[in-house]
């Protein structure tokens, strides 16, 4: 966790060092609300439709088609190793956006406080927000804050919107699949569920297990720069790769073929999914995409995404197939094969 914001190093800081929490005054819409405003998410986010200070955000965007995303963030605990749940927020409606193959513009955040919340570490929340999108290339142009009793909030809860131009021509999703196809993943999976679980279970590793929490967009540019004919994208988030596929099967009415041997699982992440008696493909990922494309474009699209800094794990997992249709078959290690089913439940609860 970051180190605590010191509140005589800020603007004005007088309102706030006099109340070091929130408290349900500030969820009331009168001074307490203004000081968080002017003082906190104001200098955080400054930008021109912020400024305004509107009930909504009027901006500009680009021709195109417009995409529109929004997602809720609850995990637990608020930090974690490699993010916390102001990164989440950020990166996890910037890359829902991303996998429509839109280019990411601007967001909206609305926060839910719960009273006791130290207010040092609120705002270290709001800095790492500000700072996943000033790296994701967005700005948070409205939002919202509402304070709950002490007990009934976990702290923090934070809800984001975003919007978003998909460029002329591009067009992906399940629907566009092929039999032949292929399947292809940007990198390890199972690291955020296992550096969630490392918090709340004191668990110690050889080598530390971060979060993967990232943006996705550069990757996604770059396979449409590389003229991939990108046929579907998605983010292997809540129920992992596993929920991810068995998803793109149904809704494509085709069958998906794994070679259990080629999916990136880290060692670490391994061991301590079999100690925890958990599977890795059905782990939450929060800086990852699955690609399907063509046969033929899937060295192209690899080598695109391997130019990346998150992408340059990048593999070939599995092949798209007229079999089976909905449903995922693994080829494991020992010859035999398996059905690839969805979760019943979260794994690990709240977790993004």
């Amino acid at each position: 966790m970051p180190e605590p914001i010191r509140f005589d190093a800020w603007a004005c800081p007088l309102p706030l060092r006099d109340s070091p929490t929130i408290v349900m005054g500030h969820g009331g819409g009168g001074r307490l609300s203004g000081d968080l405003l002017e003082h906190l998410f104001l200098p955080a986010f400054r930008n021109e439709a912020l400024e305004a200070r509107g009930d909504a955000a009027v901006v500009g965007v680009p021709a195109g088609r417009l995409a529109f995303a929004t997602d809720a963030h609850v995990v637990r605990p608020l930090f974690f190793p490699g993010g916390s749940i102001g990164e989440l927020a950020v990166n996890g409606t910037v890359n829902d956006l991303a996998m429509a193959g839109a280019r990411p513009l601007h967001l909206s955040a609305s926060f839910i406080l719960e009273e006791g919340l130290a207010l040092d570490r609120l705002a270290a929340i709001v800095e790492r927000m500000a700072g996943a999108a000033r790296r994701a290339g967005v700005a948070i142009v409205t939002g919202d804050t509402k304070v709950v009793e002490r007990g009934h909030g976990d702290g923090c809860y934070i809800t984001t919107s975003g919007i978003g131009v998909v460029p002329d021509g591009r067009s992906v999703g399940p629907e566009r699949a092929r039999a032949g196809d292929a399947v292809l993943v940007s990198g390890t999976i199972g690291d955020h569920g296992v550096a969630i679980l490392s918090v709340r279970e004191g668990l110690e590793f050889e080598s530390a297990i971060e979060s993967d929490t990232a943006p996705l967009t550069d990757l996604v540019e770059r396979l449409f720069a590389a003229s991939v004919d990108v046929r579907t994208l998605r983010d292997p988030t809540r129920g992992g790769l596993a929920a991810t596929l068995v998803e793109l099967a149904e809704r494509s009415g085709l069958g998906v073929v794994l070679d259990e041997g080629a999916i990136p699982v880290r060692p670490e992440v391994r061991g301590a999914c079999e100690l925890l008696g958990l599977d890795p493909l059905m782990i939450a990922n929060e800086g990852k995409l699955v690609a399907i494309v063509p046969e033929d474009q899937a060295e192209p699209a690899l080598e695109a995404m391997r130019g990346s800094a998150i992408g340059r794990q990048a593999v070939r997992i599995g092949t798209v197939v007229a079999e089976h249709p909905g449903t995922v078959v693994m080829k494991t290690g020992i010859g035999g094969r398996r059905v690839v089913t969805l979760p019943l439940g979260e794994q690990l609860p709240r977790i993004c």
